[in-house]
């Protein structure tokens, strides 16, 4: 670089981040008929989570100090999954979906809604640098769709987020071909990326530590089982223009996964005699595609924290499939260790491939535009030179340890 000559700089979109209103900003966005329950509700509501409470929490929904710690880290735009509690839940809703009753159901539906209608605002609060993406709850369909053609008219362009189905939950499995080819096909129609995150998909869990550990180790697990369900059941093969996001269930499994899965189609219409043949061939032979040329058609991975051991894999899984994300505000984000997190993973990869990225492939998807952005991230972005240049543990802050990011290189594993 010649003197006088300002370094490129990486225009940073974080394709996981996450929010949600402080719980009493929601009732004004409920609707009137549930504000009653809602004030004798929230006069029980305990904050479930200790990163809700506090100074902390407020980086939920306090839209400045969202913008300006981002920036800080380098961040000019992000994609918007739910965090905070909405009415009428116990907990967050990515990790309960199921109620009690019809009526329960119907008081958390309208808790979800909203959410998204006070989603809807605070994007707006900072134009063109926040994509929304819409809850709905799967035990009424038609309420669901309904729901998605709001999410649309609202402008929330991260799309609709897909709960997981898990097992005991009375929820029909994706893999229900009638029952979610409604959703399916409005999604399609209106151009909405159906988005899939881990920690919705697990079975109702007791609140022992231990139980704890277990969710843990098995809510990506529990999250994976969505793309063989939606690609056997014709989802894909029907839609073929519906874009599907998995996100923070990691990066790494998808190759095998895939291999795993031609493997079963394959042998589900060639080998005559075989069980898979027997019990495949009727389903599998509806299907045009492998599995693999699915997720290459229209699938997306939201690469969360995305780890050096990762990055190998990119061309496997699709070098435009892949949109790294800071966890934002989350525990285990590498927030505000964003620029070290990039350096570690990426400083020996090609520039261009770390555009699409780290911001290209999330910009193609959920639009944003990469023109208005481009002037904020010649401020706030890392330089180009900057993230080329290696990393050393020394380099790495200490705090930096509660992020997968930098396994293997702070203090948390070492092999």
């Amino acid at each position: 670089m010649s003197a006088g000559t300002i370094d490129e700089r990486y225009l940073i979109i974080s394709a996981d981040c996450h929010g949600g209103g402080e719980i009493n900003a929601y009732r004004d966005y409920l609707d009137p008929r549930y504000r009653d329950d809602f004030d004798a509700w929230v006069k029980t509501y305990v904050v479930p989570f200790a990163d809700l409470d506090g100074d902390e929490a407020e980086r939920n929904w306090n839209s400045d100090r969202r913008l300006r710690e981002l920036e800080e880290d380098g961040v000019v735009a992000e994609v918007i999954y739910p965090n905070t509690v909405p009415p009428f839940f116990p907990e967050a809703s990515l990790k309960v979906q199921a109620a009690a009753s019809k009526e329960d159901l119907d008081r958390r539906f309208a808790g979800l809604r909203a959410h998204n209608r006070w989603l809807a605002d605070f994007c707006k609060e900072a134009p063109g640098r926040r994509a929304g993406i819409g809850q709905i709850m799967l035990h009424d369909i038609d309420q669901a769709v309904d729901e998605v053609r709001r999410i649309k008219e609202m402008g929330l362009t991260g799309g609709v987020l897909l709960p997981g189905a898990p097992p005991s939950s009375g929820l029909h499995p994706l893999y229900d071909v009638d029952y979610y080819e409604p959703l399916w096909a409005t999604c399609e129609e209106l151009g909405l990326p159906i988005n899939h995150h881990s920690g919705s998909a697990v079975p109702a869990m007791g609140d022992s530590d231990l139980e704890h550990v277990v969710f843990m180790l098995e809510v990506t697990w529990w999250a994976h089982r969505a793309l063989p369900h939606l690609i056997f059941s014709g989802a894909m093969e029907r839609h073929p223009d519906l874009e599907f996001v998995f996100t923070e269930q990691g990066t790494a499994w998808i190759p095998e996964e895939l291999y795993r899965l031609d493997f079963f189609a394959q042998r589900m219409v060639t080998a005559v005699g075989s069980q898979e043949y027997e019990w495949g061939f009727p389903v599998v032979s509806k299907l045009s595609l492998k599995p693999s040329e699915y997720w290459a058609r229209q699938c997306h991975v939201g690469s969360s924290f995305m780890r050096p051991s990762e990055v190998p894999l990119r061309h496997a899984v699709g070098i435009d499939k892949v949109m790294w994300g800071s966890d934002y505000p989350h525990k285990e984000a590498c927030f505000p260790f964003s620029r070290e997190a990039i350096r570690l993973s990426f400083a020996d990869v090609p520039q261009k491939e770390v555009e699409l990225m780290l911001g290209g492939n999330a910009a193609q998807l959920y639009g944003f535009d990469l023109d208005a952005l481009r002037p904020i991230a010649d401020k706030v972005g890392p330089s180009v030179t900057e993230m080329a240049t290696p990393i050393s543990a020394a380099e790495i802050p200490q705090e930096a340890d509660k992020c997968p990011a930098f396994i293997g290189v702070t203090s948390s594993f070492k092999s």
